[in-house]
């Protein structure tokens, strides 16, 4: 809600998060290493940085060399995928200052978000301020607000259409890629809000949102429809499937982390506070999955480690999988709760029967407050 943040009383919860972060950073110190990337997090950048801009390529000669077109469409699907891997474990990481402790490096790999058609800019604000912050609150969390075709929250009305949710999802997320790159990165930065934070937005960020834009648009749209030799639907159908290929991936992994059965959707009492402070409140509200995938663990940048991510956004995705059980320990300590699917497809399904809950109650549910820890 524009221009209505709300408050945390964090005093409650010292004890819990002094102990939480002096064991985490225990195990940085005792081992010596650092919080920021490895040899390992490089590699996996180039991998996927070199996939997309490959996929890329042979699509541009394969599409006029005579590559059938079949071929042509795996190559968007598989551009897709990188994209989005992208998007999971460089620009993510990046944006959030975890990549580097050098702020030039973080900026010019957060600017892959740019590469591949958003905005590192606009996702900073949306995502690292907002979304971390008043995570599942509605009317203040971004994520919940996807579309009017999707109840995501117990607070949000209830529509008639919304009883079909749990069929239709994968359609509506696999059309936020084109949404994304086309509409929501122009309609941010045209608002002076961005949730509850106003922002006047610097001329430089508009600028270069706009020349980034032209880029993307450049390269994905104009250029292919000169050089490729191509019918003009064929091209539509090719463009489509990366970015459907992207919505979907990227849909499905971020609902995943907040949509799901045991998170809750805590609610401001009168005076804009919350109940529990900040730290209690990710952990009620974000939820792990496939924690023992070693492909999940590669390719969603620890985005399956949602928990980890949201108290510790500052830590690089690749130590994730390592302080999971340290933050897992401390929160049975302080009898905090630590919701985790054993596996993607439990977690996938999981989601499902919250959409087909939330999509057949006629009244609001009931908004979960609980004491803090």
């Amino acid at each position: 809600m524009q221009g209505q943040a709300v408050r945390f009383p964090n005093r409650k919860s010292k004890e819990f998060f002094t102990d939480l972060k002096d064991s985490v950073n225990a195990y940085f110190v005792e081992n010596n290493i650092s919080t920021h990337s490895n040899w390992q997090m490089w590699l996996k950048t180039f991998i996927l940085l070199t996939a997309y801009l490959g996929a890329y390529a042979l699509i541009m000669v394969g599409g006029t060399t005579g590559v059938s077109v079949w071929a042509l469409l795996g190559l968007c699907v598989f551009m897709g995928l990188a994209k989005a891997g992208i998007g999971f474990s460089v620009a993510h990481d990046a944006i959030h200052g975890a990549y580097s402790p050098k702020r030039w490096v973080n900026r010019a790999l957060g600017l892959s978000m740019n590469l591949i058609g958003g905005s590192d800019y606009a996702w900073k604000i949306s995502h690292n301020i907002v979304h971390h912050t008043y995570t599942n609150i509605h009317h203040v969390d971004p994520d919940l607000e996807v579309t009017t075709l999707m109840r995501l929250a117990p607070e949000q009305p209830q529509r008639p259409i919304h009883k079909w949710q749990h069929l239709y999802f994968p359609a509506i997320y696999a059309l936020a890629s084109v949404f994304w790159v086309l509409v929501k990165d122009w309609k941010k930065l045209s608002d002076p809000y961005i949730g509850p934070i106003k922002k006047n937005h610097p001329k430089n960020e508009i600028g270069l949102l706009i020349f980034t834009k032209a880029v993307y648009y450049a390269y994905t749209i104009i250029i292919p429809l000169l050089i490729l030799d191509v019918a003009w639907w064929q091209f539509v159908i090719g463009f489509l499937t990366m970015h459907f290929t992207t919505g979907l991936t990227m849909g499905i992994i971020f609902q995943l982390a907040h949509v799901v059965e045991d998170t809750e959707y805590p609610a401001p009492d009168e005076n804009r506070t919350m109940e529990d402070a900040w730290a209690v409140h990710q952990l009620r509200t974000t939820a792990n999955f496939s924690r023992d995938s070693k492909f999940l663990n590669w390719y969603v940048g620890g985005l399956n480690f949602q928990i980890e991510h949201h108290l510790f956004s500052n830590i690089c995705s690749i130590h994730y999988k390592k302080i999971s059980p340290i933050v897992e320990a401390v929160a049975k300590r302080h009898n905090v709760p630590y919701h985790v699917a054993p596996t993607f497809l439990t977690a996938v399904k999981s989601h499902i029967a919250v959409l087909k809950n939330l999509g057949t109650e006629t009244q609001h549910a009931p908004v979960q407050m609980m004491a803090a820890a």
